[in-house]
């Protein structure tokens, strides 16, 4: 498939993408992600291994876009606002947060 990214056009395949994300360690994911076999890389990761280009000169979403018409699964950066401040909860709060009960009303 032939997608542009940075301003180039690449042709990329399900299998060549596989193959070159092979053997690659992925980063600690804290925005947008992509999963590619049984591993969850950071989309600029995931574009800068396979474009062989510099993270700056592309963005998250063309690399995004191009792996979601691939086949691969797409996710969205993680909410901040999603998860609570365990450290700041009291016992009871956090206990409560982890069996996955809403938060009380203060």
């Amino acid at each position: 498939m032939r997608c542009v990214i940075a301003r180039f056009p690449f042709y990329l395949t399900k299998a060549g993408v596989l193959e070159t994300m092979k053997g690659i360690k992925p980063e600690p994911v804290t925005g947008e992600s992509v999963t590619i076999g049984r591993r969850r890389y950071p989309v600029m990761q995931v574009g800068a291994v396979i474009t062989r280009q510099d993270r700056r000169d592309f963005s998250a979403g063309e690399v995004a876009r191009a792996m979601a018409h691939l086949g691969f699964t797409c996710r969205p950066a993680p909410d901040p606002q999603a998860e609570p401040d365990l450290a700041a909860a009291g016992r009871v709060e956090r206990a409560s947060a982890l069996l996955g009960a809403p938060p009380a009303a203060v």
